[in-house]
């Protein structure tokens, strides 16, 4: 498994829970600490049965792209295969988008953002 360990994931809300990891990838997973900047958090209400059996959560924090430097969220990056990071893609609602950042340890890795301005959206699939 060490071999297949070829993405960077940042998490910065549910994917740190214990029960969400075992859910989507059937382990715990390694990881360190980082920030990333210019970025803000803001909450998202889920409706997704699947996703709100693993989390628990009826919100979940999402990122939004603000251009402040004076914004910054805290979380983890998480080494994952191709295979978890499809399945965190099916983990993470449709109001999320992936792309890649750099963070504050300097390392590029994927993180989910807003696909829109979710202060005015809201809902989810």
């Amino acid at each position: 498994m060490q071999d297949a360990l070829k993405h960077n994931l940042f998490s910065y809300g549910t994917l740190q829970l214990n029960t969400v990891q075992l859910e989507n990838y059937g382990r715990l997973l390694n990881g360190e600490k980082a920030s990333l900047k210019q970025y803000k958090l803001d909450k998202l209400k889920i409706t997704d049965a699947k996703v709100l059996k693993a989390s628990g959560k009826e919100f979940h924090p999402i990122a939004l792209k603000t251009n402040n430097v004076n914004d910054s969220i805290e979380g983890t990056i998480f080494k994952i295969t191709k295979k978890e990071l499809i399945e965190t893609d099916k983990y993470e609602v449709s109001d999320y988008k992936r792309i890649l950042e750099t963070f504050s340890t300097g390392k590029k890795a994927w993180v989910y953002i807003a696909k829109a301005d979710v202060s005015k959206t809201k809902k989810t699939k």
